[in-house]
């Protein structure tokens, strides 16, 4: 796992064949990666899921908060 305590890191994804870039600390990262290759699916697919999740959110958060939840909610 990389360091705990470390500045966001942009990288770009892509959800419905749209790129979009996102903000998460390292260990946001990690996990997230952890989590696809638990599911045997595509990074992309992970974060095109929680997408679609937090859209149908009341109020729907950012992005980059929706997946820092959804990670959290798997713990």
């Amino acid at each position: 796992m990389s360091t705990l305590y470390h500045p966001p890191v942009k990288r770009s994804v892509e959800i419905a064949g749209h790129k979009t870039s996102i903000s998460l600390e390292p260990v946001f990262w990690d996990m997230l990666k952890v989590a696809a290759a638990r599911e045997g699916v595509p990074l992309n697919a992970i974060v095109a899921r929680i997408d679609a999740e937090r859209l149908e959110a009341e109020v729907p958060p950012g992005l980059a908060s929706a997946i820092r939840v959804w990670l959290a909610s798997r713990l």
